[in-house]
């Protein structure tokens, strides 16, 4: 397991900065699905709170979520036949990379080791990781697309934008700064989420409320739920969100990560409509 709390949260406070207003008018309703915004909740570090809370609480709401996946991680191979089952039920494994590399010069990052200091990466290293990563999921899912998320946010090797070179492999990546985008501004190079870290229901739900408002994306980036991490929820605030979010569902359209990017590239691709 692997903390980095001081490194997560650097700069973001709890929630984060509330997006200010945008610089453009916001698309009207009904333009996700049908539904005025689109939520994702996505999981990170293949942890066993994953399958033992996180999962459970999701499957009893009628909700589906993202996974990212340390694809070497033990609890991967310990579980495996869960994180498939869950993979049938639909929720989304997606690619945390295969040893979950990160850069150990900022500030809060002394859990780094050396073996895994993506400062020391190549980019050939970095993508045969990464690309090694989808092997191993599609052996699990059977699946060949699928998302990416960032290990502690970090997005160059060297000076390069090391995922630039695996954009076919992939729909998006899941960066960690917060934003709440209209879709044609969605950059599903940098996809922006929310770190959660000791919220209450009520907080959560008033980011949600917020996305309403402005018919935008809004992404959940969950650590720990009840335990298991540095970066926590507790399973009560997150269930409140749940119950939320499935007593809503006519407004807000909620799916993995693979399919509200997949929806996202196409409306980006269409042609604008005239006002």
């Amino acid at each position: 397991m692997k903390h980095y709390a001081m490194s997560c949260l650097l700069g973001l406070g709890l929630l984060g900065n509330a997006p200010g207003p945008h610089p453009v008018s916001p698309p009207p309703p009904g333009e996700w699905q049908g539904k005025s915004c689109a939520v994702v909740l996505t999981y990170d570090d293949a942890i066993d709170v994953d399958l033992d809370h996180a999962l459970p609480a999701l499957d009893s709401a009628g909700l589906r979520g993202t996974f990212y996946l340390i694809a070497a991680s033990d609890v991967v191979r310990r579980r495996l036949p869960e994180w498939r089952a869950a993979a049938q039920r639909g929720h989304e494994l997606g690619n945390h990379s295969l040893f979950h590399p990160c850069d150990s010069r900022p500030a809060g990052r002394s859990f780094v080791t050396p073996d895994i200091d993506l400062s020391t990466y190549t980019l050939g290293r970095a993508r045969q990781e990464i690309r090694a990563g989808n092997t191993l999921l599609q052996a699990i899912d059977g699946q060949t697309r699928r998302t990416f998320a960032y290990p502690c946010g970090d997005l160059r090797v060297g000076d390069s934008l090391f995922y630039r070179q695996l954009r076919r492999d992939f729909v998006a990546a899941r960066g960690v700064e917060p934003a709440m985008p209209v879709l044609r501004q969605v950059d599903l190079d940098n996809v922006p989420s929310y770190l959660i870290n000791g919220q209450s229901g009520a907080q959560l739900i008033e980011l949600v409320r917020q996305v309403q408002q402005r018919h935008g994306l809004l992404v959940f980036l969950f650590h720990g739920v009840g335990g298991g991490h540095g970066l926590n929820v507790a399973r009560g605030p997150h269930r409140q969100l749940l119950a939320y979010l499935r007593q809503h569902q006519a407004d807000i359209w909620v799916a993995p990560m693979v399919e509200v990017a997949t929806y996202i590239r196409q409306g980006q691709a269409a042609p604008a409509s005239r006002k």
